[in-house]
């Protein structure tokens, strides 16, 4: 599908770590023959790391944090969130903040986009998924890791969005309310701010824990985008690196723009049906 605006993906940077993530992220697209890719970033991020994104031709939008309360950020900050919900699956850097988390929600003020699809930085989109634009909102996959019971819930680092100013303005009224926990942040309030969103195939957000958890359900020949939730490939000796060196191995091919293997014809993981 050839598109041009009304259509654009939508990714965060936030630290000069995922504007690295970012760029493995956009060449990725690159090669897919998309063009419209928008960069949300906050205004800490060092020009010099955003400037490979610059390079591949995105379009750069620096954004605020929300407007939120003080007592909020004093709940989301990440000593508090980690403690009051703890993460007991896999690691999340330190870099990390989840209060950034929040900024995705500006995707919605890009109203000149009729629909956006919005990827995680630290992702790697396989095929083209043009596609995407075709779904409604809200569509998102499931947040599938560890078992087939967690396809009841959502995972917000793949989703297809319409920008509207009325969403927006419902979505900070909704947002901070007293005593209110979103205890995944943005995951956690877009699940419960779109009830009855649209179910996406798992392999439009395939979370790389899925590699040694599930590896019946990895399939390289139906992965579209592939997503390394918690510990990020960039990560110098990560705890779960020796289990996931395949993935981290191609991630740093799409980063460093070598020269990539056919997907397709990579060895599934050892149990993969």
């Amino acid at each position: 599908m050839n598109h041009s605006p009304p259509f654009a993906y939508v990714t965060l940077v936030t630290n000069a770590d995922y504007a690295m993530g970012a760029t493995a992220l956009a060449l990725s697209l690159r090669r897919t023959g998309t063009t419209d890719i928008v960069i949300l970033h906050t205004g800490g991020v060092d020009a010099a790391a955003l400037a490979p994104l610059k390079s591949l031709g995105c379009r750069l939008i620096e954004v605020e944090h929300l407007p939120l309360s003080d007592a909020f950020n004093e709940r989301h900050a990440r000593g508090q969130l980690h403690s009051a919900a703890p993460f007991t699956k896999g690691r999340k850097p330190d870099f990390h903040s989840p209060l950034d988390n929040f900024c995705k929600l500006r995707l919605w003020q890009l109203v000149e986009y009729e629909r956006c699809v919005f990827i995680d930085a630290d992702a790697l989109v396989l095929k083209n998924i043009d596609r995407l634009f075709l779904y409604p909102e809200f569509s998102a996959a499931p947040n599938v890791y560890e078992s087939l019971a967690d396809f009841r819930r959502m995972n917000s680092g793949v989703f297809v969005a319409a920008p509207s100013h009325d969403t927006f303005r419902h979505m900070l009224e909704r947002l901070d309310r007293p005593d209110v926990f979103w205890r995944r942040t943005d995951q956690t309030f877009l699940e419960t701010f779109f009830p009855d969103w649209h179910g996406l195939p798992v392999y439009f957000n395939m979370l790389q824990y899925v590699w040694f958890t599930m590896p019946e359900l990895w399939d390289w020949k139906s992965i579209s985008i592939l997503h390394y939730q918690y510990e990020k490939p960039w990560e110098k000796n990560h705890p779960k690196a020796a289990r996931l060196q395949p993935l981290i191995d191609l991630w740093h091919r799409f980063h460093d723009g070598g020269n990539l293997p056919e997907i397709a014809a990579l060895d599934n993981p050892e149990g993969a049906a």
